[in-house]
């Protein structure tokens, strides 16, 4: 007779386990990197407002990137648990009632039942439901009566279940390489890859940028191509709004709610800005602070035609994803909401249909994915600063050393970027005695445009190896802080130093 005990054996935990592999690969082979339709998206944004907010900041501070590989590696293996329980339950039914073929059966309605309510996509639903019962049918159907489910078989070599779950897990293991191909490859809905009816503009004013940067080895110019542009989100799933659906609202502490359309928006007068960008939680000299050419409308028009009140205090921007941030009103009034990039629509990673640029203030005020303007007559916290962060004021000057090249002469060159938002960068000044005496680097000219970085070159003979110390000026005369300060709560400063030579 079959084994009808309640306790699962050691081969049904590891079926079940590779079924649960399997509906998660099978879910991703349709669905791809999907916020709507890949079961591990969900899962991944209740890790994210599940984690405990201390843990969220030292996981930016000391982890960066690789705090969003953990919780998706994270999100992963409870969607592959999740849909594991399922398999278990129906292995165990088949085993009570002695029909093998209600295992993979059970499995298969249960998981697609599981998959559809979590994420509502039938397809990769299906997919995934079928994917595990094909594991369960695999690992159990045609075995000889006492051996499947059996872990306690005195001979492991000859037992027809071991052997069979042997072969299951290298074809899973197939068919998960398969299945990321597949999703790899899956279209994504709300990406962007047409060209602005304003090309011949932007392609000019890029042209330009090009042409003003300066020749510098291992280090980017002064316009970031949109691939390399760096990205920061809160969650690893980015929405996909329909820009046929989409609409901006205007509510709040306003004469008349305005709702604007995407059509309505691309129909009036674009205007192409160079704008930086800067995450407040990245490192002193780390790589999130880049800049893009953006087409748009200045948002003057739009507060004009809501009746906004130049007493109004603060202001709301909601996303799609469910982000939300709270910065002063005054920052907004030379405010820009942006639909294209570096003359191309926006792509969906940066904010696809439309995201709101706020000149001089740090990254997490430029949201991407708007939905909403509500303007407020007091103060409330933002997503960010109820975890702690203060990335609402202004963004800190800084000066980078990203470039280290020996010269044919012998000498070293060290190159960067500086920024100092709508301060502007009036010189940049390198040491090379570790702060002692200072000179003044080569800067590239200044691109159109209040709220954009400037290029940073110096050539020097080293004696030995050299502490190189950078600083900026920005263009109100103020010297870039030395004291260090980490990313948190209000954003990375100091002088950036690196040794060189030797």
């Amino acid at each position: 007779m079959r084994d009808r005990t309640s306790k699962p054996s050691r081969t049904d935990l590891a079926l079940a386990a590779l079924a649960g592999v399997a509906a998660v690969v099978g879910s991703y082979a349709l669905a791809g990197w999907s916020r709507q339709s890949f079961i591990v998206a969900p899962i991944d944004a209740a890790v994210v407002n599940a984690t405990p907010d201390i843990v969220v900041r030292y996981a930016i501070l000391w982890l960066g990137s690789a705090g969003h590989l953990l919780h998706i590696a994270l999100a992963i293996a409870i969607a592959v648990a999740g849909l594991a329980v399922p398999s278990l339950l129906a292995l165990a039914l088949a085993r009570r009632f002695d029909r093998p073929l209600l295992a993979p059966a059970l499995t298969s309605v249960l998981v697609a039942v599981l998959l559809l309510a979590t994420t509502g996509a039938p397809g990769p639903s299906t997919a995934g439901a079928l994917s595990a019962a094909a594991v369960i049918g695999a690992g159990t159907l045609g075995l000889p009566a006492g051996s499947a489910g059996d872990s306690t078989h005195p001979d492991a070599r000859a037992d027809p279940a071991r052997r069979r779950l042997v072969g299951v897990f290298l074809g899973t293991t197939a068919y998960a390489a398969v299945g990321s191909v597949l999703g790899g490859s899956a279209p994504r809905t709300g990406e962007a890859t047409e060209e602005l009816a304003s090309k011949v503009e932007t392609d000019q004013l890029l042209n330009d940028a090009e042409a003003e940067s300066l020749p510098v080895a291992n280090l980017g110019g002064l316009v970031t191509p949109i691939g390399e542009f760096y990205e920061t989100d809160i969650n690893s799933f980015d929405p996909s709004p329909d820009p046929e659906k989409w609409t901006l609202s205007v509510t709040g502490a306003v004469d008349q709610e305005v709702s604007l359309s995407y059509d309505e928006l691309t129909g009036r007068e674009p205007e192409h800005r160079f704008v930086t960008l800067r995450c407040v939680g990245e490192s002193l000299n780390g790589h999130k602070m880049d800049n893009a050419l953006w087409t748009g409308i200045p948002i003057a028009d739009l507060i004009e035609e809501a009746g906004v009140s130049s007493d109004c205090g603060c202001v709301m921007a909601h996303a799609a994803d469910g982000y939300f941030v709270q910065f002063p009103y005054a920052a907004l009034e030379k405010g820009f909401l942006a639909y294209g990039m570096n003359g191309m629509g926006l792509p969906r990673q940066h904010g696809r249909p439309v995201r709101l640029l706020v000149p001089g203030h740090w990254g997490e005020v430029n949201v991407k994915w708007i939905t909403e303007l509500e303007f407020l007559d007091e103060a409330v916290d933002g997503y960010w600063e109820k975890r702690g962060w203060h990335g609402t004021g202004p963004v800190n000057t800084v000066a980078k050393l990203h470039a280290t090249n020996e010269l044919d002469d012998g000498s070293i060159e060290v190159a960067g970027h500086a920024y100092a938002g709508t301060r502007g960068v009036d010189r940049v000044e390198v040491s090379t005695d570790g702060g002692d005496t200072w000179t003044d680097a080569e800067l590239s000219a200044p691109l159109p445009g209040e709220d954009v970085w400037r290029m940073w070159r110096y050539a020097f003979t080293p004696v030995g190896e050299t502490e190189v110390v950078v600083r900026a000026v920005d263009g109100t005369g103020a010297v870039q802080p030395e004291e260090f300060s980490q990313s948190y709560p209000s954003g990375a400063s100091g002088w950036v130093k690196k040794r060189v030579g030797g």
